[in-house]
């Protein structure tokens, strides 16, 4: 199968094709029903993040470094907007 690099033809074999294949299968968009699946990552002094589905975070109309509220509730947390 040629391609065109740097306007020269070039010849993949089957499994450079394959390779690439897979990269694009592994890199793809996840699932919707994936997408709220997150992960808790280290933020320095004992700190653990925590990133948000930008969908939500657009619906609720917040913005970047706004104040939130998290409480512990019976079995997770409740995250809400900060109220003066």
């Amino acid at each position: 199968m040629p391609l065109r690099q740097f306007g020269r033809k070039i010849k993949l074999r089957n499994s450079a094709i394959n390779s690439v294949i897979n990269y694009f299968k592994i890199m793809a968009r996840r699932k919707q029903s994936e997408n709220n699946i997150r992960k808790l990552t280290k933020s320095g002094n004992g700190s653990i993040g925590l990133t948000l589905p930008i969908e939500v975070v657009r619906d609720l109309g917040w913005r970047e470094k706004q104040r939130v509220v998290v409480k512990r509730v019976r079995r997770g947390i409740l995250i809400k907007d900060w109220k003066k």
